[in-house]
């Protein structure tokens, strides 16, 4: 299934769950009002709710033309997870700072956790922080966990993915050469905006493997920036979401981004975003996500006295 949640432009805003079939929208609890009312409610419902939603599919009672509705996020994510998982993006970062990559990025997938809070759906503009002059996006698939574990091992890590989404992990590149100076972070640098979508395409909708073979292409205003594969990926999802789940608990509704392939942003391509930019993000199987950016606000600045610090005038 693809599954979404959607809005209808003529009706009250309010977010409905629904999932794509045969070209409409389909609104799942039309069809069946046992169904939960969001994708959180969804998944936390287990199994049996999608074997539920994808019975409504065979006999959908009230459906919309894509025209006719605005798509949100499918989910707002319980907690975010960022990794960092494409190894030829690590080896060229290395470069660029003319270093080697260190040996333990070989040893553990690693990543940061990120602003679940501040998701932007497809065709959602993004804002330009007030406190960067250099925005930028990272292409990224992400994994939602579909049920609630711990210490899961590896080889049974597969069953707890509920399916697949596109994340525009959003970055102020110049705040985040400061954070990553402090080895903390990335925070602000991140935390001010994710994209999510357009759905969230179901497991079972891809074939063993498949997810580790899909074509990416990043545009920006139809012009083609890069293109990438997700098999560049060093890390897998299985192993990331075991890792995570190492003496802690992952829930329904997690979302654990890959980070970007090499060339799937625009440090790597050296090529900036401008206000009014459309960037879009498609992946073979699980459609297209797409974002303006947004006009920079007055700006502000980050970088504070000592005597704002409250150490007066030492140095």
């Amino acid at each position: 299934m693809k599954l979404v949640t959607f809005e209808t432009t003529d009706g009250p805003g309010v977010p409905r769950l629904g999932a794509l079939h045969d070209g409409r929208i389909v609104d799942l609890r039309a069809c069946d009002p046992r169904l939960p009312a969001d994708m959180l409610g969804l998944l936390d419902a287990g199994q049996g709710a999608l074997d539920a939603a994808r019975q409504a599919l065979r006999a959908p009672k009230r459906s919309y033309a894509q025209a006719d509705v605005r798509l949100r996020a499918p989910l707002m994510p319980r907690a975010l997870r960022d990794f960092f998982a494409f190894e030829e993006h690590a080896l060229q970062g290395a470069k660029r700072r003319g270093e080697p990559l260190a040996p333990a990025w070989y040893e553990q997938p690693v990543y940061y956790k990120g602003n679940h809070r501040e998701i932007y759906g497809p065709g959602e503009t993004v804002p330009w922080p007030s406190y960067t002059r250099k925005m930028d996006f990272e292409f990224e698939i992400a994994c939602v966990v579909g049920k609630r574990g711990r210490d899961i091992p590896v080889e049974e890590a597969a069953p707890y993915i509920a399916g697949y989404t596109i994340l525009n992990d959003f970055s102020a590149r110049d705040i985040q050469k400061n954070e990553m100076i402090c080895r903390m972070g990335p925070a602000k640098a991140k935390d001010f905006a994710n994209g999510l979508g357009p759905w969230l395409v179901t497991a079972d909708e891809l074939a063993p493997g498949e997810i580790d073979d899909l074509k990416m292409t990043l545009r920006v205003n139809g012009e083609v920036w890069s293109e990438g594969n997700s098999g560049g990926r060093y890390w897998k999802f299985p192993l990331m979401l075991s890792h995570v789940s190492q003496e802690e608990t992952v829930y329904p509704g997690d979302v654990l981004g890959s980070g970007t392939y090499y060339r799937g942003c625009g440090l790597d391509l050296d090529r900036w975003v401008k206000p009014g930019d459309i960037v879009e993000l498609t992946v073979d199987k699980l459609g297209t996500l797409s974002h303006a950016i947004g006009a920079p606000k007055a700006q502000k600045r980050l970088i504070y006295s000592a005597q704002e610090a409250g150490h007066g005038a030492r140095r």
